[in-house]
C-alpha cells in the first residue's frame, strides 16, 4: 500500500472487554516514555478517540489489519486483449499490516508506526502463495515480490484536549471513517528509476472505508481501552501493475485494481499458518511493528532497495535479467 503522511486509517476481530487506566496522571506516572496512553487519554471527542484506536491500541502494544482481497487488470476499452482481458483477475492478495500507536518522549506528538507485508496469491487458491507469474504480454515468466513494507508511518498527531480527527458518518448501525486519497510520488526524483512511468511519477486512487459497530464503540468510548478496536474495512485501489510484472504503465493503457478487505486482529498468533510460516521463513521483521518513526516506504520504493540494490540495476534492468522464455 502506497505511503500518504496525512491523518487517515489505512489497512484495517474478536470483540475485547474494556479496562480502563484510573486517571491520566496515574497513568502518566507508571507510563513509559513512547507510551501512547496518557496522551491518548487527553481527548475529550468521542469521534476522535476512535479514529485513534482504528490507527493503534492505545495500551501501546501491536495490533494487525489482515488483508484479503484480489487484484485485476483494468484495462479501459479492453485495449489488452485478446492477451489480457479487461476484468481478469490477476492475483489473490492476503498479508497484513502490523502496528502501534507511539508517543514521541518527551512531546504531545502521536505516531501510528507500522509495517506491511501482502503477498500475491494464485487466484483459485488464495492460501497459495505465487514465487513466479507468466506475463501474458511478452510471454515471460517473472519472480513475484510482495509488497514489504518495513516503514509507513501515520503522524505526528499533535495531541490535545481539543485535538479532532473529524466526525464519524453513522449509517444504520455502524460508525464509518471514509478516507478517499489520491497519492502522487515523483518516483525518478526520489529513486532516479522511472519504473516504465510517465515522467517517473506514481499516481493512484486509494479508497478506505472503517466500519465501527456502534455497540463496540459504545463499550471503548471512556479511558484506556486495552486490546484491539474492532474494525473491518473496505479497500479500493486504482494504480499502475506492481513493478514485478514489468508492464510499463506509459506503454499501456491498463492498470492494476486492487480490491480488499481487512479487519483487525489482536497478535501476530491469530494469523493463518499459511501466512505465518512465509514470514517466518522470508520475513521475520515483520512480526512486530516499528520500533521508532522512519522513512515511509511503498512497493515501487522498497522494491527498488531490495530488487535494485538502491540503484545498482535499473527497473529496465531487473525485467532483461529476471524474465524467462
Amino acid at each position: 500500500m502506497s505511503r500518504v503522511r496525512v491523518p487517515l486509517a489505512v489497512l484495517g476481530v474478536t470483540a475485547l472487554a474494556l479496562a480502563c487506566v484510573p486517571g491520566a496522571a496515574a497513568a502518566g506516572d507508571r507510563a513509559a516514555p513512547t507510551d501512547p496512553g496518557p496522551l491518548y487519554s487527553m481527548v475529550k471527542d468521542r469521534d476522535t478517540r476512535l479514529q485513534l484506536q482504528v490507527f493503534g491500541r492505545p495500551d501501546g502494544r501491536d495490533m494487525l489489519y489482515r488483508i484479503s482481497g484480489a487484484v485485476y487488470a483494468n484495462a479501459p476499452g479492453d485495449t489488452l486483449a485478446p492477451k489480457l482481458r479487461h476484468g481478469t483477475r490477476l492475483f489473490g492478495f492476503e498479508g497484513y499490516n502490523i502496528r502501534r500507536l507511539w508517543r514521541e518522549p518527551g512531546t504531545n506528538k502521536l505516531y501510528a508506526l507500522t509495517r506491511e507485508v501482502v503477498f500475491y496469491t494464485d487466484p483459485k487458491d488464495p492460501t497459495k502463495i505465487l514465487r513466479e507469474w507468466t506475463n501474458p504480454l511478452d510471454g515471460k515468466t517473472y519472480p513475484v515480490v510482495p509488497v514489504n513494507n518495513l516503514n509507513v508511518d501515520f503522524g505526528p498527531f499533535p495531541i490535545t484536549p481539543d485535538f479532532r480527527l473529524g466526525p464519524l458518518n453513522q449509517v444504520q448501525r455502524n460508525l464509518v471513517q471514509v478516507s478517499d486519497i489520491p497519492p502522487r510520488t515523483d518516483l525518478k526524483a526520489r529513486t532516479g528509476d522511472e519504473f516504465g512511468l510517465a515522467d517517473g511519477v506514481y499516481t493512484a486512487m486509494e479508497m478506505f472505508d472503517f466500519y465501527i459497530d456502534e455497540h463496540e464503540a459504545a463499550k471503548r468510548s471512556h479511558g484506556v481501552p486495552h486490546g484491539a478496536l474492532e474494525v473491518s474495512n473496505s479497500w479500493v485501489r486504482s494504480s499502475p501493475f506492481p513493478p514485478f510484472m514489468c508492464v510499463a504503465e506509459k506503454d499501456v493503457r491498463a492498470n492494476a485494481l486492487y480490491h480488499a478487505r481487512s479487519w483487525t486482529l489482536n497478535s501476530w498468533n491469530e494469523l493463518e499458518p499459511f501466512i505465518k510460516d512465509e514470514v517466518e521463513r522470508s520475513y521475520p521483521a515483520y512480526k512486530k511493528a516499528p520500533d521508532a518513526p522512519a522513512p515511509s516506504e511503498s512497493s515501487w520504493t522498497s522494491f527498488w532497495r531490495d530488487q535494485l540494490g538502491s540503484g545498482a540495476l535499473t527497473w529496465t534492468d531487473w525485467c532483461a535479467r529476471n524474465g524467462r522464455g
